[in-house]
């Protein structure tokens, strides 16, 4: 049998008080400031290792292309929330650059589909892999248990999140 804690055990019913919780959301809020100023810094250093005039609204283009194949552009325009217009600048832009293609879309003569080219294919994976090498030389003197943990931490925010957007 084991002793009884010397810590309190939590009321999960009684609400936080908020006197403890604000400064601990202020901070939280801060911390969330600074890493999404270091994501876009981040994100315009990989669309510049891919290319160099390559912009942010491109780079999201690649990042859906890398992932599902070719696509019609208004498939992507309704996925990236921008209009009819913007997507056709964009993706002319993008091929360009060499980093896209289009052709007729066989189903619908009427439509294009887009698909990433071979080498912006291979220089999403290189810039994505020094990405992730970055991240593991961040996180290699943390413990294993706090690398669980913040793994942990972070699936429950991402499903959070996700159920605030179905419900």
């Amino acid at each position: 049998m084991e002793p009884p804690s010397s810590e309190p055990t939590p009321d999960v019913d009684k609400p936080a008080d908020p006197q403890v919780l604000e400064p601990l959301m202020q901070e939280v809020e801060k911390q969330f400031s600074i890493m999404a100023v270091k994501a876009r810094t981040a994100i315009r250093k990989r669309a510049l290792d891919i290319h160099p005039e390559l912009q942010p609204l491109g780079y999201r283009v690649l990042s859906i292309l890398v992932r599902q194949q070719a696509q019609q552009q208004i498939v992507l325009a309704s996925e990236l929330h921008v209009d009819k217009a913007t997507m056709s600048r964009t993706i002319k832009q993008l091929q360009s650059q060499g980093l896209v293609t289009r052709e007729p879309d066989p189903s619908d003569g009427r439509a294009m589909l887009v698909s990433i080219t071979d080498a912006a294919r291979e220089a999403w994976v290189a810039s994505g892999t020094r990405a992730r090498i970055l991240m593991r030389e961040r996180l290699s003197n943390w413990e294993p248990d706090e690398i669980r943990r913040f793994a942990d931490l972070l699936a429950r925010l991402n499903d959070s999140e996700s159920e605030q957007s179905e419900g």
